[in-house]
């Protein structure tokens, strides 16, 4: 049934169609006075209609009953208001149709003599009752298993190449053996029948690598306000959750486990992590990291700022007792609120790691703090007029490029971070996208973006030649911070990797994971080195490397199947085709598809 086109009287478009029918009212007054009615006489109409197109089925009935408390909220702002009187009046009880006029009586007949009767015949058949009409089917919703290409209790990869994350050679023609979520054994190749129970996955030309451990994978997204080509925008800062598009995102990439590093929504971050857990979202695993520790002059609204160690104590011990697994500490906190955080959250057996800026990292190596973000790029000992528990408005710029890994100070950081077992999360990829024409755009990329982030990020990639010179060559700072990591590493430092997809709106979840991987290669390491980094450097961080991040008998099937061979050409990385969970087998390209143009919308 097509349904009748109607504006409101100030010209907009009407309501959206909501249940089969189309509500036309010209006024939120006149919307108020329709739902009151239908309120009102909701008993007397007895029930919503049913049995025909465009009838509310039964979660509409929940959504009305929904809408009258919503309405009843009084401190409801208009738009939502009205939307949620839309609905009802929509979805709501019709009144019993209008019956027609009884016809006019008619004029009176002379009267004449009877007739005789005719004889009585047979009485003429009732019509049958018409068929009840086919209320219109809406579509199921698509569950997690949309997503699942593989999901028998057994799995055999066969002749596949096992590059096992431990740092080993990798094995060519292997079959690899996956039984109920674990992996099982790693045989030589050869050839298997199917079965039932059991799906045979062809790996000839394709290798199976452990899935990675994103060590900095937020669930959020930058956006910045009327951005535009001149890179002028209006504050505030506003960080959206992605809780549909990111975790979709990183398991897509072969992400099948990610520490959030941070977070601003972090009642969502939880639940989300319950849902995904219960296989009723897509996802990896989380480990949740709680609300930034931050300190006083946030440049974030998004953010509680700390008054003194006794809040931080507090705030840490309060989310702790919610689910957070981890805590990261922020620009502007002091050093009294940050050891006092790392004494609280030591207590529970948690770690806390920092990007820092008001506290160096010899301070914080020295108050036990476990990880630092960034490489070294946010370390401001060496910054000119660095105050304590003050950040420098150069942010650990001055420091970075004056610290070459062979100075003193270089030297002697990199030794005090080692002997207080702090390890360094590489976040190669936020930091490229500061060098002009990098990194190469990907079209996988660039399709996930609504286009509004992807418009953000071309204008972002495109520096203004009005803008002054920078203080520095952000070239030579990314060599800077690699240089420095191949040094902390060479004297036995744990390097963590992850991508940090905020700064200019181009570093995306998953698809950052990779490029995170690929510049560690650039950085100087080799391709099997930087997928260790990648894989079971943040599993032994996260203290979960006798489950996850190596191929080994025993451990959990979390892998990445991909094409080509990532140990000699490093960029086969992103050739993801299956991504193992527990042994169930996610289909990539399904995934990014369900999120194509939705990244930075939700």
């Amino acid at each position: 049934m097509v349904q009748p086109s109607c504006r409101h009287a100030d010209g907009g478009a009407p309501p959206r169609d909501l249940g089969g029918t189309r509500d036309c009212a010209r006024s939120v007054t006149e919307l108020e006075a329709r739902a009151a009615a239908i309120w009102g006489g909701e008993t007397a109409h007895g029930r919503l209609r049913s049995g025909a197109p465009g009838a509310c089925a039964g979660t509409d009935r929940q959504a009305l009953r929904a809408g009258r408390r919503w309405w009843k909220m009084p401190a409801m702002p208009l738009l939502p208001r009205a939307a949620a009187l839309s609905f009802v009046i929509a979805c709501a009880p019709a009144a019993p149709p209008a019956q027609p006029a009884p016809p006019p009586a008619p004029a009176p007949v002379p009267a004449v003599a009877a007739a005789p009767a005719p004889a009585p015949g047979p009485a003429p058949a009732a019509p049958a009752p018409a068929a009840p009409a086919t209320p219109a089917k809406r579509p199921e919703p698509k569950t997690v298993q949309t997503y699942v290409r593989v999901s028998t209790p057994r799995v055999v990869l066969s002749h596949i190449r096992v590059i096992d994350g431990a740092g080993h050679a990798p094995l060519d023609d292997r079959n690899v053996v996956i039984e109920r979520g674990k992996i099982a054994a790693i045989e030589a190749g050869a050839d298997v029948a199917g079965a039932d129970g059991t799906t045979v996955v062809d790996g000839r030309g394709r290798s199976v690598m452990p899935g990675i451990v994103g060590m900095h994978d937020h669930l959020f997204y930058i956006a910045r306000p009327n951005y535009d080509e001149d890179w002028a925008w209006e504050p505030p800062v506003i960080v959206p959750e992605m809780m549909f598009s990111s975790p979709r995102l990183y398991l897509a990439a072969g992400v099948t486990t990610a520490r959030t590093t941070g977070s601003v929504e972090p009642y969502a971050d939880l639940n989300l992590k319950q849902e995904i857990d219960a296989g009723k979202l897509v996802g990896p695993h989380l480990d949740v990291t709680g609300p930034y520790l931050e300190g006083a002059n946030s440049p974030f609204v998004s953010m509680h700022q700390l008054t003194s160690p006794e809040e931080a104590r507090q705030f840490v011990n309060y989310w702790a007792d919610r689910g957070a697994t981890s805590f990261k500490a922020y620009m502007h906190i002091t050093r009294g609120e940050l050891k006092a955080a790392i004494e609280a959250a030591h207590k529970r057996g948690i770690k806390v790691t920092g990007h820092l800026c008001s506290v160096t990292y010899d301070e914080a190596a020295e108050l036990g703090i476990d990880d630092l973000e960034h490489g070294f790029y946010v370390n401001t000992q060496l910054d000119p007029g660095k105050q304590p528990d003050v950040c420098t408005p150069t942010a650990g710029q001055p420091t970075l490029m004056k610290m070459t890994p062979d100075s003193p100070e270089a030297r002697a950081l990199i030794a005090k971070l080692v002997k207080h077992r702090v390890a360094i999360t590489s976040t190669l990829p936020v930091f490229e996208s500061g060098v002009p024409g990098r990194p190469p755009l990907r079209q996988q990329l660039l399709d996930a973006m609504s286009p509004e982030a992807r418009q953000a990020y071309l204008y972002a990639r495109n520096r203004p030649a009005s803008l002054p010179a920078r203080p520095f060559d952000p070239l030579e700072a990314l060599k800077h911070t690699m240089a420095l990591e191949r040094a902390f590493v060479a004297a036995g430092g744990l390097l963590n990797a992850g991508p940090d997809p905020t700064g200019n709106g181009g570093v995306l979840p998953g698809f950052g994971d990779q490029r995170a991987i690929e510049l560690l290669v650039e950085a100087g390491f080799s391709p099997v080195e930087a997928i260790q980094i990648g894989t079971l450097n943040g599993a032994k961080y996260l203290g979960r490397d006798d489950h996850i991040g190596s191929i080994a008998v025993g451990k959990n099937a979390d892998l990445v199947v991909v094409q080509g061979d990532p140990a000699t050409r490093i960029a086969d990385i992103e050739n993801v085709e299956v991504v193992f969970k527990d042994g169930v087998g996610f289909d990539s390209a399904k995934l990014l598809a369900s999120v194509k143009a939705r990244y930075g919308q939700y």
